[in-house]
């Protein structure tokens, strides 16, 4: 008999301890490409905090502005761990709350899923090498806000989380590497490589999340609209990746209404 889709999803999502959280999911994913499971889509999502780091406002954390110590690099590093590590959740969460929806919702969203966890294991093994892990400092919960408040719409989860919040990723990613290069510590030969891998996988996040926000959203939907309407998250950086966003699914006359919109009031 098979197993349930969500229900067994549901485990992996709430599962406190983050390795055994990967563990699972590892194996469900196989079971899942092996179609065993079945969907019952009259299964009732619940949602629960699903932290697992100190959370402070994100105006009380302080941001090194150099890695000039073992210290501010292993606090950059874990900021961006935050981020993946949220990302994991949110892609799990996608697959777990929206119903009754095409196969290959699910099989994105838990693609983005495996490659986000990818994303926060390199990142842990290098925090690791500086002697320190995930869960040392504080973090901020931007990203579960956003969760909680996308979580009965699929085209604001799409339009708000991942064309908008994992988009402006694309335009953190090289200032942060260009931040991490300060460091004179030996592990800088790795972040090249990581930070790579890790843009190249949020374009294809940001493309999925453009294409399900558009399968969601009604025709004559406005993403301006949407971002005034969720007008606490800033969905744009001030100077944004105008090459990555464009392969993400974005076009030159709508970056150029984001940026008046973020940028130019």
């Amino acid at each position: 008999m098979k197993r349930n889709f969500f229900e067994e999803l549901e485990k992996i999502l709430y599962h406190k301890d983050i390795f055994k959280k990967i563990e699972l999911f590892n194996e469900f994913y196989e079971n899942f490409k092996a179609n065993l499971y079945d969907f019952n889509h009259f299964h009732e999502a619940i949602i629960c905090e699903n932290s697992q780091v100190k959370i402070l406002h994100p105006m009380k954390i302080r941001r090194p502005k150099e890695a000039n110590s073992t210290l501010s690099l292993a606090k950059i590093l874990h900021s961006v761990a935050h981020i993946e590590y949220s990302a994991i959740n949110l892609a799990l969460d996608a697959s777990y709350r929206f119903k009754n929806l095409p196969l290959k919702f699910y099989q994105d969203w838990l693609e983005v899923a495996d490659e986000e966890i990818k994303h926060f294991l390199l990142l842990e093994k290098t925090l690791n090498e500086l002697g320190f892990k995930y869960g040392d400092f504080h973090a901020h919960d931007n990203l579960e806000k956003a969760l909680f408040l996308t979580k009965d719409n699929l085209a604001h989860r799409m339009g708000i989380v991942h064309r908008g919040l994992e988009a402006k990723g694309l335009d953190a990613n090289p200032f942060v590497l260009e931040k991490l290069n300060t460091t004179n510590h030996p592990i800088k030969s790795l972040f090249s490589e990581i930070f790579t891998i890790i843009l190249n996988d949020e374009i294809k996040h940001v493309n999925k999340g453009d294409f399900w926000w558009n399968y969601a959203k009604n025709e004559n939907d406005s993403y301006l609209d949407l971002c005034a309407k969720y007008k606490e998250f800033n969905l744009l950086g001030k100077v944004y990746n105008k090459t990555a966003r464009i392969q993400a699914g974005f076009n030159e006359n709508e970056l150029q209404e984001l940026d008046e919109f973020y940028n130019r009031k």
